[in-house]
C-alpha cells in the first residue's frame, strides 16, 4: 500500500514540522552526495533551517564552488546586458569601476593611516589632527595594557594553580614515604622479636641442661660417687660390654 500525497503546505505543528525537516533534509543532502559521485558534478547546498541554523554539503571545496557560481552568473549577466540597448552597457561597465576605485581609496587611506600610527608622514598634519591621533594612540597603549595585565594575572593563576597541584603531590608523596617508614619499623621490631625469641629459648635449654648436670651432680653427691669417679666408671662400663658382645659372638 503506497503513500497518500502530503499537501505542501506549512506545517503548522512545531515537532511535526522539525521532524519533517530533519527527514527531508538527510534525503536531500544523500541526493546531493550521490549525484556528485555518480556524475562527477560539482554540488553545493546551503540551507538554513527556521531557526536561522546553517547546514551546508559541498562535494569538494565550498568557497571554490561558490567562486564558480558567482564568475558564471557574472558572465551571464553581462552577455545579458549586452544584448539591451548601449547606454544599459555602458551602466553596467562602469559600476564595476567605480566600486574598484572606491576600494582602492579605502585601502589607500588605511596604509596612510597605519604609517601615520608609526610616526611617519606627520608634516601635513594640523594641531587637531595631530592631538585626535594622540589619543587614539592613547587610548591603544591603554587597551593594550589592560591586555598585558590580564594575560599576566591569567599566568599568575595558572602558576598558582600549578605550584597548589605540585603542593598536593608532595604532600601525597610524603604520606606515601611515612607510611614506608612505619612499615619499615614494624617489620624491624617484628624480627627484634623474633630474635630475642630465639635468644630466651636458648638460654632455657641452656639453664635447663645446667640444670640437669646439677641434678645429676647431686644425685652422685647422694650416693658417695664423686663426679669423676662417676664419669671414670661409665668409661670402663663401655669395654666390659664390648668384650661380652665378642664372646657372644665367638659362641
Amino acid at each position: 500500500m503506497g503513500r497518500g500525497k502530503i499537501e505542501i503546505k506549512k506545517i503548522e505543528n512545531v515537532n511535526s514540522r522539525q521532524v519533517t525537516f530533519s527527514k527531508r533534509r538527510g534525503g536531500l543532502l544523500k541526493k546531493a552526495n550521490e549525484l556528485a559521485v555518480l556524475c562527477d558534478a560539482q554540488v553545493a547546498v546551503v540551507i538554513f533551517s527556521g531557526t536561522g541554523k546553517l547546514y551546508e554539503f559541498a562535494s569538494s571545496c565550498m568557497e571554490q564552488i561558490l567562486a564558480r557560481y558567482h564568475q558564471t552568473r557574472g558572465r551571464l549577466q553581462l552577455a545579458a546586458a549586452e544584448v539591451q540597448p548601449d547606454n544599459q552597457v555602458v551602466l553596467h561597465e562602469q559600476q564595476p569601476t567605480v566600486e574598484i576605485e572606491a576600494l582602492r581609496h579605502e585601502i589607500e587611506e588605511l596604509h596612510l593611516m597605519n604609517r601615520r600610527m608609526m610616526g611617519k608622514e606627520l608634516d601635513e598634519l594640523t594641531y587637531n589632527e595631530l592631538h585626535k591621533l594622540e589619543h587614539q594612540l592613547a587610548e591603544g597603549l591603554l587597551s593594550i595594557k589592560d591586555r598585558k595585565e590580564k594575560l599576566i594575572l591569567e599566568q599568575m593563576e595558572r602558576s598558582n594553580q600549578q605550584e597548589k597541584k605540585i603542593a598536593l603531590q608532595n604532600e601525597a608523596l610524603l604520606e606515601k614515604i611515612e607510611e614506608l617508614r612505619q612499615q619499615a619499623r614494624v617489620s624491624s621490631n617484628v624480627e627484634n622479636h623474633l630474635n630475642l625469641s630465639k635468644d630466651c629459648c636458648l638460654s632455657s635449654s641452656s639453664i635447663h641442661e645446667w640444670r640437669s648436670k646439677e641434678v645429676a651432680s647431686d644425685t652422685s653427691l647422694r650416693l658417695g660417687i664423686s663426679p669423676i669417679s662417676a664419669i671414670a666408671s661409665e668409661a670402663t662400663k663401655m669395654p666390659k660390654l664390648e668384650k661380652s658382645n665378642d664372646v657372644m659372638h665367638l659362641d
